[in-house]
């Protein structure tokens, strides 16, 4: 036997498709092929259905190898292979040429192919009448990959893969597989090791963990219907939109109490999205629903970066999700996580027996504070995988926008490292020059895709210019997440009242930023986690002024400048740290005190969707100005916020001591009868009634800078909305 044929049964050969199946040699037709559980394997025309040779058993582990008699040219053919007693016929992978075209292999290798997941990864196709699935995997520096699933018996010497040269990639169709076939590529790395089996990087549909198999997916034929959502949508301007966001974990939300069962995608848009409505959010963000391996990473840690969950249903029915929700008037946010990876072993990491996906060196290619793995965004084909995923989200499920994680982590090389475990880049400096472009042609790949869209970044620090147009040097990100006002403003509310008069400037340091970029103010998941206790958990006093203190909190954010975000449970007051392994507390709505507060958040959101003032310049300085914001003994706070029409504006008052105020006089932009919008302190959301009896009138008495003032009644740790007439909004 010759060395290429000895490398075929080493399962070992780099270029199969010159050894294996017909080819013309000598003056005569030789066909070869692998099938080591065969007995015996014929070859048979495929015009005809006549047997044209019977192929010699030429080595034990299964290569057959017999010479066509009275043919000269190549045909097509089929293999009829004896197996265990049983007869079947198939086509031979080998006699088909290749997948992807010259210009497919010149966009990919060169990072610019914004649909690589419609050449790279499985897909189901029909080649010279054949109907199979295509694999293509960039793995450049292997010896040998070869695609293994059931249909092969997970033997990775049947269906080794032709290597692209000039791009790294590999290919292969093989006749017969269709949709729902697991698969997984196996890799041997250029020292002859092979390496753990590894999922499909551009997988569509994955295997509910612990299972690990990628699942080839049919032809994407689901029939959308929010056609209309999509036009409407483009014509939206965010940054003026009012723009309140509730935050899922959609295995955590409910769950079944038969077995703590998941609600599928099915059910949760049947319950999930009805309630959204009903609580007045306009959008829903759902932690990472890409597949990943580890319920306790929450998402955060994917492998799957092309599939949604199988933990939920499949494809199709979380886009059926998805349409529900726009159907309802909701926009559907995801959690976007560019910025590394799991180790786990069928993912990634040392993907084709080096660092393809992630840096070489520990000081730049591993997240310490995770212990995960850090992309490479230098590698263009590395940046362009990301790209093209943030793009499928967008054009395959119809997203309306990409929470981007960990952005921080992203753009700083010393994150969370100490001095001298981080490289600088080129100019000495502590900025991912690679993260940081790849982060602004994301963003301008987003915006340019579909109107409407938007991205949001979790930043944690006061990096410039995240918001900014990439055209004046900015990331280029539709929203920030403030991440700073969440941790002075909780700060705040933990202190006892009696002391927050030394505290006063957590309260008011925000809007000496408020409106340096498009903000989000988020109360999210990383509050309620990790021993952080719940947000009522966080509030002082007895148990009537914990909830008062949570339902003023949520008034002056309401109040303040911004977008709005709440986690699920926050709404209800839930008493216990959230935890992903069980279901929300929704027996907590029994009690009035609770009820209250769902009460509140729904007021709270129509508020702020009615009132133009509440959220057309959310990011405009114009949309504010303080009252006053020194009275830090009483522990009052007031301002304005307005819209663009200056004959529009709300008045907002908080009260941060649990004492009444009685007369207490504020400064107001304009005489006439101001009407209470909302009281925090109603007893319909489980307060004590104290107010001014629905309106107050505003007399020619200057104060504050303003030429009118109003005397009000403050309710204890409450805050008050008030407006001049029922017209405006």
């Amino acid at each position: 036997m010759d060395a290429e044929l000895a490398r075929i049964v080493a399962g070992d050969c780099r270029d199969p498709f010159t050894v294996l199946g017909m080819h013309a040699a000598d003056g005569r037709l030789v066909v070869r092929t692998f099938q080591p559980r065969a007995s015996r394997v014929e070859v048979i025309d495929a015009a005809s259905g006549s047997a044209a040779a019977k192929l010699e058993r030429v080595h034990e582990s299964g290569l057959f190898v017999g010479a066509i008699a009275g043919r000269e040219r190549p045909f097509p053919y089929r293999l009829s292979i004896d197996s265990g007693g049983r007869r079947r016929e198939i086509d031979d992978a080998y006699r088909f040429g290749r997948v992807l075209g010259e210009l497919d292999i010149y966009l990919l290798a060169e990072g610019t192919d914004l649909r690589a997941y419609e050449k790279l990864g499985a897909h189901v196709r029909t080649m010279e009448g054949v109907e199979g699935t295509s694999f293509a995997v960039w793995a450049p520096n292997a010896r040998r990959v070869s695609v293994v699933g059931d249909f092969n018996h997970w033997d990775g010497r049947v269906h080794p893969m032709r290597f692209l040269h000039e791009s790294g990639i590999w290919e292969i169709f093989v006749p017969g597989v269709g949709a729902g076939e697991r698969y997984k590529f196996e890799i041997k790395a250029s020292t002859g090791v092979v390496l753990p089996l590894k999922a499909d990087p551009y997988a569509m549909r994955c295997e509910s963990p612990p299972d690990t198999a990628s699942i080839v997916m049919g032809e994407e034929r689901y029939q959308w219907g929010d056609g209309a959502w999509i036009e409407a949508r483009g014509r939206v301007d965010l940054r003026a939109a009012p723009m309140a966001v509730y935050e899922v974990h959609l295995g955590s939300w409910k769950r079944h109490a038969e077995g703590n069962r998941y609600y599928t995608y099915g059910e949760l848009a049947d319950d999930l999205i009805p309630y959204v409505k009903a609580m007045g959010f306009t959008h829903v963000e759902l932690m990472p629903v890409a597949e990943h391996p580890f319920d306790g990473s929450w998402g955060y840690q994917p492998i799957g970066l092309f599939a949604p969950t199988s933990r939920f249903g499949t494809p199709d029915e979380f886009r059926a999700f998805v349409e529900r929700a726009h159907a309802a008037g909701i926009g559907v946010l995801i959690d976007w996580v560019p910025g590394h990876f799991p180790s786990d072993q069928h993912g990634l990491g040392f993907f084709d027996g080096t660092h393809l996906y992630e840096h070489a060196d520990p000081r730049q290619g591993v997240q310490p504070d995770w212990n995960t793995l850090v992309y490479n965004f230098d590698r263009r084909e590395v940046a362009n995988y990301l790209a093209s995923n943030a793009l499928f989200w967008l054009r395959s499920y119809h997203a309306d926008g990409l929470r981007v994680d960990a952005v921080a982590s992203m753009l700083y090389l010393d994150y969370s490292r100490k001095p001298g475990e981080w490289v600088p880049n080129v100019y000495g400096g502590n900025e991912n020059l690679g993260a940081i472009a790849f982060l602004r042609r994301t963003n301008e790949l987003v915006f340019g895709e579909a109107a409407g869209v938007t991205t949001i970044a979790e930043e944690s620090t006061s990096w410039p210019m995240v918001t900014a147009p990439t055209t004046t040097g900015g990331l280029g990100f539709g929203f920030k997440w403030n991440m700073g006002w969440m941790h002075d403003t909780l700060a705040y509310m933990h202190v006892d009242p009696i002391f927050r008069r030394y505290h006063q400037e957590n309260l008011t340091f925000g809007l000496l930023y408020a409106f340096s970029e498009n903000f989000v103010l988020p109360l999210s998941h990383d509050e309620v986690v990790h021993g952080k206790g719940s947000l009522i958990g966080k509030m002082p006093g007895d148990r009537w002024q914990r909830f008062a203190n949570l339902r003023l909190y949520y008034g002056f954010m309401y109040g303040h400048p911004g977008k709005k975000l709440l986690f699920m449970g926050a709404e209800i007051a839930q008493e216990r740290e959230w935890s992903h392994d069980r279901g929300l507390d929704w027996h907590l709505l029994d009690d009035p005190m609770h009820q209250g507060v769902a009460r509140l958040v729904a007021d709270l959101n129509a508020l702020y969707r009615g009132r133009r003032a509440l959220h057309e310049l959310d990011c405009e300085p114009a949309g504010f100005s303080w009252i006053d914001f020194r009275d830090r003994d009483a522990g009052i706070v007031s301002f304005v916020r307005r819209a663009r029409d200056p004959q529009e504006h709300v008045v907002v008052v908080g009260n941060f001591a649990p004492v009444v105020h009685r007369g207490y006089r504020i400064g107001v932009p304009s005489a006439g009868r101001y009407r209470e919008l909302l009281n925090t302190d109603s007893s319909h959301y489980g307060g004590s009634n104290v107010g001014n009896a629905g309106t107050v009138d505003a007399e020619p008495v200057p104060m504050h800078g303003f030429p009118c003032s109003v005397a009000l009644t403050l309710p204890p740790l409450g805050a008050l909305f008030l407006a001049k007439d029922d017209a405006a909004r």
